[in-house]
């Protein structure tokens, strides 16, 4: 069947010879369903969408055609460009003001190398930890050119820690997760979003460390996770990369060190594994009884 949507003939179509396939059936199905669920959650106070709140306020969900639809959706499209070109006028024009230390009234010292200049207004906009530190009585008495010390972060960590908050973009080439050096650097960016109270940056470092996750750098991932209340995804899943190359991760030379430094986490993993072999012979049991009735 020939499709007035996707078929290649659909231009020269005209009623009532118009048919549809049935993935474009379910598509538009799909589309006006999600569009009328948003326009319901915004009635009723959810807000719908980010950012495309009572954009459905003129329409009867109940008429709502294709051509109305595809409106909506260019419409929320340009939104989204929209939101995007705003982005990237923030990004360059913070990131610039840092880059070229322009006017710059504080230096954050990391635990080796040297300061770092930055802005106050920036760090304080970005962390709820980095304002009251700065607002302290003694921050406010001193002069003119002081210091914030965060001895935890090397100097390279620093750097990309400061370039998130004037950004809110990781650096591709420095926190990629293809060297142990920058896999590093996401661990102490993780632990230090954690700290200092900037959410956004731990979803990232979060995210690239989720997706790299092998049984080579489980038990380091598993370690990080473990300190950040606020990870317990990323700690699923290197959990589960190491119960399911457990043999390869438990007689690894890392394994030993590891256990030394992380009881409890050993505990969870000697439990899991138990768990898992009860299940698989539980499952194995059950199988066997089937084929003796």
């Amino acid at each position: 069947m020939d499709c007035c949507i996707c078929g290649p003939m659909a231009a020269i179509y005209r009623p009532p010879r118009n048919t549809i396939c049935s993935p474009c059936y379910e598509g538009a199905k799909s589309i006006i369903a999600f569009l009328n669920d948003d326009e319901r959650a915004a009635g009723d106070g959810g807000g719908g969408s980010d950012g495309y709140r009572g954009l459905f306020k003129h329409t009867n969900s109940s008429t709502k055609g294709m051509a109305e639809v595809w409106e909506q959706v260019k419409e929320m499209r340009d939104r989204e460009e929209e939101a995007n070109q705003r982005a990237g006028f923030l990004e360059q024009g913070f990131g610039a003001a840092w880059m070229e230390g322009a006017h710059t009234d504080i230096a954050v010292k990391p635990g080796n190398g040297p300061p770092i200049p930055a802005h106050k207004a920036i760090l304080a906009a970005r962390s709820e930890v980095f304002r009251h530190m700065l607002c302290s009585d003694e921050c406010k008495a001193a002069p003119a050119g002081d210091c914030v010390s965060l001895p935890e972060l090397a100097h390279d960590e620093l750097s990309l820690l400061l370039a998130f908050l004037y950004t809110g973009t990781l650096d591709a080439a420095a926190a990629a997760t293809a060297t142990e050096a920058s896999e590093r650097r996401l661990h102490a960016l993780l632990v230090a979003a954690d700290k200092y109270d900037v959410p956004f940056l731990g979803r990232a470092c979060e995210t690239r460390l989720a997706a790299a996750v092998e049984p080579g750098n489980a038990l380091r991932t598993l370690e990080v996770a473990d300190r950040v209340s606020s990870c317990a995804a990323l700690k699923e899943r290197a959990m589960g990369v190491v119960l399911e190359h457990a043999e390869q991760v438990v007689f690894s030379d890392e394994y030993h060190d590891f256990a030394v430094r992380n009881a409890g986490l050993c505990v969870e993993i000697t439990r899991a594994l138990l768990a898992k072999a009860a299940g698989a012979k539980r499952v194995c049991t059950e199988k066997s009884e089937d084929v003796y009735r």
